[in-house]
């Protein structure tokens, strides 16, 4: 269901390990569904998955209280939008359409930029009518000032990034690889949505969220990270979750069910997690930051007019400058050649590492950026600083090299009339 390999093989250590993960988890899902709970769960993509993993492969979202003191901060300067002096009893805005599709982040820690995305989509909806999927590739990949692609980064810091640039471009011309990788500076300039500016909404206030949730989507940020939230399927989410805002994700309503209050709120797992996607979180509980922190840092864009005259598709770049990995397999320039099948002093077969500069990891599969050079030893794909210390960043896969059939050829002593 989830295309889950284990090493290519029927029979492994590895797939043995994982299936013991899997009955452990299966037994938390169990026990915790016979008990009286307003939510249930179930098996998903990261059944497979330690809870420590699952916290190491999916967030990237690091926020402390100087970050949302900061943030805070910028409540004066933002551009301020006027919000309905009454919320409304309850909202969905997925059923007015001012809502795109799930759609799932991978193993990359850029739910930030799935947040971001999301409310500028909803806005974008409200003012202009046309529901548009924007990039969250372009933010990834060129949002690099102060956000961290895949290793986290903030959306109100994305908002700004977008307001700079003077807009955004669309998910079908800059799709999403789950990796982050150099600015295509041609996209970064289709410009296809603009936005005004955006608006922090009072940190700690659940009625100042939910009037601006009345207004359109809201990014939030909140904890994420525990074993019941990792495993959730459906029904109000209660807790357990702790204060740590570690996830970035998007609140498109609220309601009540059963005299419990919740949030409608859009993840970035894919729709195989949750409610097909989503997730209720139990709203009005008289904790300040809310449950999960949900209360603390939300945010949205701001927009009051068109976008520009929409261009036509971005024309393909210039073919990449290569540089040679041996006589037969090459990379881009800009990428570092990394061995995936060595022979002793010999290697048999090589692929390319995104990122300039990079340590290739004995795993053969991932390499490190030079300033995280110590890949993990173990299954997690992280890198890190020096043996010593545990700060990380996810490690990046590599991809195949182009090989070179002329060269393949005249080696062999044919010639090639071209």
């Amino acid at each position: 269901m989830h295309g889950k390999a284990y090493n290519g093989l029927s029979s492994s250590p590895e797939k043995e390990r994982r299936f013991n993960i899997f009955k452990q988890n299966l037994l938390y899902i169990d026990t915790h569904n016979r008990e009286n709970y307003s939510y249930w769960l179930g098996l998903n993509q990261f059944s497979d998955l330690t809870n420590s993993e699952f916290r190491a492969q999916i967030f990237g979202l690091h926020v402390n209280d100087t970050d949302v003191d900061m943030q805070s901060a910028k409540l004066g300067s933002a551009i301020q939008q006027v919000v309905v002096s009454r919320a409304p009893d309850w909202i969905d805005w997925r059923q007015t359409g001012a809502v795109t599709q799930v759609k799932d982040q991978g193993n990359c820690g850029g739910c930030w930029a799935f947040s971001a995305t999301g409310a500028v989509e909803g806005i974008n909806k409200i003012v202009t009518g046309d529901l548009i999927s924007l990039s969250e590739q372009e933010l990834l990949d060129c949002d690099t000032r102060v956000n961290h692609g895949c290793n986290g980064g903030l959306m109100p810091n994305a908002f700004q990034f977008i307001v700079e640039n003077g807009g955004i471009d669309t998910e079908t011309d800059y799709p999403y690889r789950a990796l982050r990788s150099f600015c295509d500076t041609s996209k970064k300039g289709a410009r296809v949505v603009l936005i005004d500016g955006y608006t922090m909404v009072p940190s700690s206030d659940e009625d100042a969220l939910k009037q601006a949730v009345g207004s359109q989507p809201v990014s939030v940020a909140m904890e994420g990270a525990g074993a019941s939230f990792q495993h959730y399927a459906g029904g109000i989410f209660t807790g357990p979750c702790g204060e740590k805002i570690n996830h970035g994700v998007l609140v498109v309503g609220y309601g009540s069910e059963n005299g419990l209050d919740y949030w409608i709120v859009k993840n970035s797992w894919g729709l195989s997690w949750g409610e097909a996607g989503y997730v209720r979180i139990q709203r009005n509980t008289g904790i300040a930051r809310g449950l999960c922190s949900i209360n603390t840092i939300p945010s949205y864009p701001v927009k009051s007019g068109p976008n520009p005259p929409t261009p036509g598709p971005t024309p393909p770049p210039p073919p990449a400058p290569e540089q040679m990995c041996d006589n037969y397999h090459s990379c881009p320039s800009s990428d570092t050649c990394c061995c995936s099948a060595p022979a002793g002093s010999l290697c048999l077969s090589w692929s390319c590492c995104h990122i300039q500069s990079a340590v290739c990891c004995p795993d053969h599969i991932h390499c490190c950026p030079g300033d995280f050079p110590v890949c993990s030893a173990d299954q997690q794909a992280l890198c890190y600083k020096n043996s010593l210390e545990n700060t990380s960043v996810n490690a990046y896969s590599t991809t195949p090299t182009k090989f070179n059939w002329v060269n393949f050829w005249q080696q062999l002593g044919h010639k090639i009339y071209i």
